[in-house]
């Protein structure tokens, strides 16, 4: 037997045990994963408005759409945080940018926002790709800066931008529906944003782009090496995470009844999309979700003992705190570590 003959059988082998390997971790995933609880969950979330025949839900319904806006966007911040590794802190641009297209047109031409919303995620998609080849040349705390200079800057031209209303804003006709009924066509559009946006991170992290996003995030410079093209990687990863933070915008000013830049461009919004993202589980499919349950949750709780104060404030970061500290890798990633993680919340 020759050399190369000999080489050849030994490569073949090592490639034969490492793809029984990948199986055997497959079939482990595939005994602790359980695929039918989002789908039962999605199905509760989409017959709950039903409590509206039996009296007035509409507090529930309100709590259950604005948690569906955040887990929207903060599964599409997960997507450049938690897989790629790059915190942005300017993501509510995207926010401002799918309410204020959507807005603007509905205000014109009356066309609601909950059909132009996949439009304002496209345009948010195109406006991530161009500023993403432009912030993205940067790493760490530049780019961290580089991303909160991006919300100034669109304060400023939003503000001074008469077309647009300016700081003003602009008045939204509310729809015609009775008010027992008029929060389900956003009720139900942003359970359907949130859904799409749970789904295509599992379909992305389970990607051979998920795989070169999550190369990127453990170490870019070996991941380059590696022959990953790491720079169109990154800005991909950022023109979709903005999409679905942009098609959130665009139901959300609607549902207020009128966009003005106070109400997309607040750091708040940003910081909550990172906050919840750390607090469920970076990196995560489910972790997004439950981050963006428990601190709207906590915020409630809070604002209902303690009112809309300073204390509210306070008691939400010193919680933050307590539970980072005995879950650092976040609640999903943390019980995931340790092999505690109920089935029903492995989505991954």
């Amino acid at each position: 037997m020759t050399f190369s003959t000999q080489t050849t059988a030994a490569t073949s082998s090592v490639l034969e045990a490492r793809k029984a390997h990948n199986a055997k971790l497959a079939a482990r995933a595939d005994r602790t994963r359980v695929t039918w609880f989002p789908p039962l969950l999605l199905a509760v979330l989409l017959l709950l408005p039903g409590l509206q025949f039996f009296g007035n839900f509409n507090y529930v319904l309100h709590l259950v759409l604005f948690t569906a806006c955040y887990a929207a966007m903060t599964s599409g911040w997960n997507i450049l945080g938690g897989f790629t590794g790059y915190v942005s802190l300017g993501h509510n641009v995207f926010f401002a940018i799918g309410g204020y297209f959507a807005g603007m047109i509905f205000a014109r031409y009356g066309i609601s926002t909950v059909i132009l919303a996949p439009l304002a995620g496209l345009l948010c998609a195109a406006v991530g790709y161009l500023i993403g080849s432009v912030t993205l040349k940067t790493r760490g705390p530049s780019f961290i800066i580089s991303s909160l200079a991006l919300v100034m800057i669109a304060r400023i031209l939003f503000d001074n931008w008469h077309y647009v209303g300016g700081a003003n804003g602009v008045a939204l006709a509310a729809n015609g529906l009775p008010v027992q009924w008029a929060k389900l066509p956003y009720y139900y559009a942003f359970i359907a944003i949130a859904a799409f946006a749970v789904w295509s991170s599992y379909k992305i992290k389970h990607s051979k782009f998920g795989l070169g996003l999550r190369a990127i995030s453990k170490d870019e410079i070996k991941a380059e090496s590696a022959g990953i093209d790491t720079r169109r990687y990154k800005v991909l990863a950022f023109a979709i995470s903005g999409a679905f933070v942009g098609m959130a915008g665009a139901v959300w000013g609607e549902y207020l009844t009128y966009i003005r830049p106070n109400i997309f461009l607040l750091i708040l919004i940003s910081v909550n999309m990172v906050l919840m993202c750390i607090l469920g589980g970076k990196g995560t499919i489910a972790g997004p979700v439950i981050g963006a349950i428990l601190l709207i949750a906590f915020n409630e709780v809070f604002v209902a003992t303690l009112g809309a104060s300073e204390l509210n404030i306070l008691a939400t970061g010193a919680l933050m705190v307590l539970v980072l500290m005995f879950f650092p890798l976040g609640i999903i990633g943390t019980l995931s570590r340790h092999h505690r993680l109920p089935r029903f919340l492995n989505w991954d």
